[in-house]
């Protein structure tokens, strides 16, 4: 088994992600689990060897058991952020992450199949943009169009006592 790009980098770690956009009804599918009080992008690593097509279409299918296909790429992310998992709490970490547009199934019934690094379940749900939910990445709730054919660049610092950079083509 390949290992998944998450690799220390100095004091800090660097992640290499992919996430699908998973739309219906106005809604977009989110993962959560019973540990943390937030949610966040069907998604998850790069392993080394594989692209990050690859990547997201096994990912949609550990979470969901749906092989599905990609419409387009739509983002671009760069995030930095402080690590909340046991195994590196407290970290900082610069994240990479790469946001496709799925083509979701008509009969799609979203089951999901997966757990969190540290054995959490993880739970899959419809998020509305306008649900007071905590939701990773933010611009879910603003910038999805699926018939927008660009890619969008977006950065995120979500570290203490740094410059803020958000929203916003790059």
């Amino acid at each position: 088994m390949n290992q998944d790009m998450c690799v220390p980098c100095g004091e800090g770690i660097l992640n290499i992600r992919v996430g699908a956009i998973i739309l219906k009804d106005g809604h977009f599918l989110m993962v959560r689990n019973d540990k943390n009080d937030y949610y966040y992008s069907v998604g998850g690593r790069i392993k080394f060897g594989e692209t990050a097509q690859e990547a997201v279409v096994r990912e949609v299918y550990e979470e969901t058991g749906v092989r599905m296909d990609i419409d387009h790429l739509g983002f671009v992310l760069e995030n930095y952020f402080i690590a909340d998992e046991q195994e590196k709490l407290g970290k900082e970490v610069y994240e990479l992450a790469f946001f496709f547009y799925m083509k979701m199934p008509k009969d799609f019934e979203p089951v999901c199949y997966s757990f969190t690094e540290d054995d959490h379940k993880e739970y899959l749900e419809w998020v509305s943009p306008n649900e007071p939910k905590t939701i990773y990445p933010e611009f879910f709730r603003t910038d999805l169009d699926i018939n927008d054919k660009s890619i969008k660049h977006r950065v995120y610092d979500d570290r203490p006592n740094t410059a803020k950079i958000t929203e916003g083509d790059r």
